[in-house]
């Protein structure tokens, strides 16, 4: 198969960057997406010039670590599947691609495709911890929780935390990030008492950061590799106005104690 790539080239935050065009004509439809990309740039080494950087860990679809936007959609245009796991069957002979990193001001740019979401860790750091007895082992059925409860959690939890998200949202917003990582403990009684003001700080973390505020245009759950859904920003929001509002009671009665 043969392929020309418009790549992303910068080097650093400070530079303006470019798109620069590669040809390959030796790609295997079996390939994954990251592996086209390793041929490239054992091709550019050997020919004594910059490999492209790109983010990637497991290749396996579940440690966030890759992602980049591929002509215009997060991860690509395959529902439910991150660059890692996009193979190049989904592809045809004589295709032009254009590759970019996820552009949003809380992702500034390391270089080439490569890009810093460390804000979306201190998202998470903003939560703080839960209230779970760290002791010796408990029984599998001393905290009882609902079906329901439990699947919505496990929904929520397999968020990756990639970004795509961000990226596909025009706000760069990262409710539907948050929301996940709010809802997954929100649903189950280890996350109860720590649950308001953990939305509460969790969402005031993300304009401290630099995220843009959710529209409810619903791009981020289209371009999430999990399907991840609006629910948990719904989710996320009831807890941030019950925060607001159970803190606010707390302070007036201080105030007049």
């Amino acid at each position: 198969m043969r392929l020309t790539l418009e790549i992303w080239r910068q080097k650093n935050a400070e530079d303006a960057g470019r798109f620069v065009r590669y040809e390959l004509d030796d790609v295997s439809e079996h390939m994954s997406f990251l592996e086209m990309l390793d041929v490239l740039n054992q091709k550019l080494i050997a020919k004594g010039e910059e490999p492209v950087a790109f983010d990637s860990d497991c290749r396996e679809g579940i440690c966030g670590m890759c992602g980049f936007v591929i002509d215009g959609f997060p991860h690509g245009s395959q529902a439910r599947t991150t660059v890692c796991q996009l193979h190049m069957r989904f592809f045809h002979d004589g295709q032009v691609l254009k590759l970019e990193p996820f552009r949003a001001k809380a992702f500034p740019i390391v270089k080439d495709l490569a890009i810093d979401r460390s804000s979306l860790d201190r998202v998470i750091m903003a939560g703080g911890y839960t209230s779970i007895n760290a002791g010796g082992p408990r029984d599998a059925n001393s905290i009882l929780v609902g079906k329901k409860e439990s699947d919505l959690a496990m929904d929520a939890a397999a968020c990756i935390g990639c970004g795509a998200c961000v990226a596909a949202c025009p706000n760069a917003s990262a409710s539907l990030f948050t929301g996940a990582k709010v809802s997954h403990l929100a649903l189950l009684p280890q996350g109860e008492p720590e649950r308001k003001s953990r939305a509460l700080a969790m969402a005031d973390k993300l304009v401290e950061e630099g995220f843009g505020g959710c529209t409810v245009i619903g791009a981020c759950a289209e371009a999430c590799p999990k399907g991840i859904q609006l629910d948990n920003i719904a989710r996320m929001n009831k807890d941030y106005l019950r925060g607001t509002l159970a803190f606010r009671e707390e302070a007036a009665a201080g105030g007049t104690g």
